[in-house]
């Protein structure tokens, strides 16, 4: 059920400002995306067209871009979490050895035993704490996680898996994250998170211009097909919406594409911001299903592109989350998406049920929308039992 839309009036229809750039640029992508690109493990993720769906809801296609299979860890944030874990790296090296350090060396293993001194740490709802814990193995040093209560046993483990230490703490997502800050400055760690605030915009740049190696991927999949006219994106504390609005507004300026976020009705953090025109935190009294939408504070970086390049913010209930991963289960080919993967899809589904909103957006049988299928079964067990469940 749609349960919130507001149409955002600070909308800016002008091209990519340098103010803009300055949080992230194309060039930033491209650094990202060239250095990503020579991992092991590296491949394009499938982009599918769901266009049997489209037509049913009654748009002209569907563009779904899959992450389900993202260097083995099951979403897109090993794009962003793994590279900033090697920024660091990099940057931590030029401090203590000298600018000579390349990026090459670090992959050679020629400072490795600098590199295991070094500790990161994050908090996060799985994802990326992941893809830290990923990069960290990858790249030869310590790390440490932390989680909050609701966090699920199989992504705690899925973490652990990777050699990461892993502290439970018994608040929230926003909890977790200061607990972390303060312990990183009482330890001399080193926080590679991806929600930016003041004082802290160094690392999550990196992580966001990481997200958009799927932004790229998807400009050349898309070849000679028709570009989308909508693009729906799943909030969270907005460094993804952020990283993937202001690639396309940047790249291309004259589209006039629509950009939507989609945020849980008991984390809507960025439609609040939106509302206020100012950023806003919420009080998280409800998890999500939607996990990695569990975040009650906006990221300072993504909320700077958000707060211009976004048309409408959405906020929907859990209660189709469900049907609608069945939904894509059964669709040929089968795609796995998990609970926050189709939060896209699902405020796509529900917009085309809400007509006055729909026309609002401009939704009608000639609208191609993109969507993210940000992560696969990240817990395994919970992702056999919803989809096992009639």
């Amino acid at each position: 059920m749609l349960m919130e839309h507001f149409h955002n009036p600070q909308k800016d229809t002008g091209h990519y400002s340098n103010d803009l750039r300055y949080v992230l640029s194309l060039q930033n992508t491209i650094s990202a995306f060239e250095e990503i690109k020579t991992w092991k493990g590296y491949s394009i993720t499938p982009l599918h067209s769901l266009d049997s769906l489209a037509s049913d809801i009654g748009i002209k296609n569907i563009y779904y871009k899959d992450e389900s299979s993202r260097f083995g860890l099951g979403s897109f944030k090993a794009l962003g979490g793994t590279y900033g874990v090697l920024k660091f790296i990099h940057h931590a090296l030029q401090k203590e050895v000298g600018d000579k350090v390349s990026i090459k060396d670090i992959h050679a293993g020629k400072y490795s035993e600098q590199i295991s001194k070094y500790t990161v740490t994050t908090a996060t709802d799985g994802n990326h704490g992941r893809s830290v814990a990923f990069g960290a193995k990858l790249f030869g040093c310590k790390c440490q996680i932390y989680i909050h209560s609701e966090v699920s046993s199989g992504r705690q483990k899925a973490m652990e898996d990777l050699e990461a230490n892993v502290t439970r703490i018994s608040g929230n997502y926003d909890e977790s994250l200061r607990i972390c800050i303060d312990d990183a400055e009482k330890n001399n760690w080193h926080v590679i998170s991806d929600t930016s605030y003041e004082g802290y915009t160094k690392y999550p740049r990196y992580i966001m211009a990481g997200y958009n190696v799927m932004a790229e991927e998807i400009v050349t999949q898309l070849n000679n097909l028709p570009f989308p006219t909508h693009v729906f994106l799943q909030g969270g504390v907005g460094s993804f919406p952020g990283a993937i609005c202001g690639y396309f507004w940047e790249k291309f300026p004259n589209n006039n594409i629509k950009f939507i976020v989609v945020e849980s009705e008991h984390a809507p953090c960025l439609i609040r911001s939106a509302q206020n025109n100012q950023m806003t935190s919420v009080d998280i009294k409800k998890e999500t299903m939607m996990a990695g939408l569990s975040c009650g504070e906006p990221s300072l970086l993504g909320w700077t592109i958000l707060s211009k390049g976004v048309d409408d913010f959405i906020t929907i209930s859990d209660a189709s989350i469900p049907e609608s991963m069945r939904l894509l289960a059964k669709n040929r080919p089968s795609i796995e998406a998990g609970e926050s993967s189709v939060a896209g899809l699902e405020g796509l589904m529900q917009t085309m049920n809400n007509k006055k909103v729909a026309e609002k957006m401009s939704l009608d049988s000639n609208s191609i929308v993109l969507l993210f299928g940000t992560e696969g079964a990240t817990d395994p067990e919970i992702y056999d039992e919803i989809i096992n469940t009639t």
